[in-house]
């Protein structure tokens, strides 16, 4: 059977025009993959932090127990904690995007289950975190603002190190103060970590190998065989009184024989960001800088006695 040329003109014209009608509905589907999210749950007190710092705050409807930074994200709805979200509240906020890090199994399983677009970031480690702010940045579509913010804080780092120069590496222990109570198996802050990142920095040199867990369970006996020259407690209970300081001091003494307790070099930190891998890592910064090498700045910054409360 033979063909009109008339009706291959029509076949041809609708064929074409069904091509562009698909390629108009795929172009509609990539811009709406791309549009900026404007209801976001963020799921850790990082990533909060975050969205706030590089001016995307009032597109977050949610965050976590643990996020209490700025004072208006406390304000937010909380959907629980990484561990034990509240399905519910996702639910009903109606998230057109969440915000998780890569090693949070339960919240990336939820999200799939109930189809929720996520992102996934990671800030294990401070090149990761600086990274981690720009692809936030990007999804919510303030690139500049996100450069300008990994800017700022590369700038600040360097400076602390140009600060630091050549100055001697001092032997320091990190401990997280979990308990009141040194003749107890302490846990300390290992090798693979942000914070041994920003020891470094500041001029510290990590007593604990390579070889140990990221945030390890340690004994006194091997603090008192590797006498550290420094110690500093890092946590919530380490936010103490001068009191309090000289009281938890006092209780190091019955290890005379470690550097730290011999010289008075025992530092208590616990302003509540310290464990946070967010924007104000430069505070950490500062704050471990002038305990190691409280010489490099002026007799009335030095932090020694001083209850660190920013």
């Amino acid at each position: 059977m033979r063909i009109k040329p008339s009706i291959w003109k029509t076949i041809i014209k609708r064929f074409l025009t069904t091509q562009l009608i698909v390629f108009y509905l795929c172009l509609m589907g990539v811009q709406e993959v791309h549009a900026a999210s404007q209801r976001v749950i963020s799921t850790s007190p990082a990533i909060t932090e975050i969205l706030f710092a590089i001016g995307a705050g009032d597109r977050v409807v949610g965050v976590t127990d643990y996020c209490n930074y700025p004072k208006n994200a406390c304000r937010l709805p909380s959907i629980g904690g990484p561990l034990n979200p509240s399905t519910e509240k996702w639910i009903a906020l109606k998230p057109d995007l969440i915000i998780l890090q890569d090693d949070s199994v339960v919240l990336n399983k939820h999200a799939k289950v109930f189809k929720i677009p996520t992102l996934e970031v990671s800030v294990n480690n401070l090149n990761n975190i600086l990274t981690s702010i720009q692809v936030i940045a990007d999804a919510m579509q303030t690139p500049k603002s996100g450069k300008q913010l990994v800017d700022k804080i590369k700038s600040q780092i360097d400076n602390y190190r140009t600060s630091i120069g050549n100055t001697k590496a001092r032997h320091v222990l990190m401990l997280l103060s979990d308990t009141n109570d040194p003749s107890r198996d302490l846990y300390a802050v290992g090798r693979n970590t942000f914070l041994n990142e920003l020891l470094s920095i500041a001029g510290g040199e990590n007593i604990l190998p390579d070889t140990m867990a990221t945030y390890p369970k340690i004994s006194k006996e091997f603090i008192i065989a590797k006498s550290p020259e420094i110690i500093i407690e890092i946590g919530p209970t380490a936010n103490l009184s001068n009191e309090g300081i000289l009281n938890r001091k006092k209780a190091w003494t019955i290890y005379p024989t470690i550097n730290a307790v011999k010289n008075d070099r025992l530092y208590f930190v616990g302003a509540d960001y310290i464990l946070i891998p967010g924007p104000r890592l430069v505070q950490i910064l500062d704050i471990l800088t002038r305990n190691i090498h409280p010489k490099l700045f002026s007799s009335t910054a030095n932090i020694k006695q001083e209850i660190i409360s920013q």
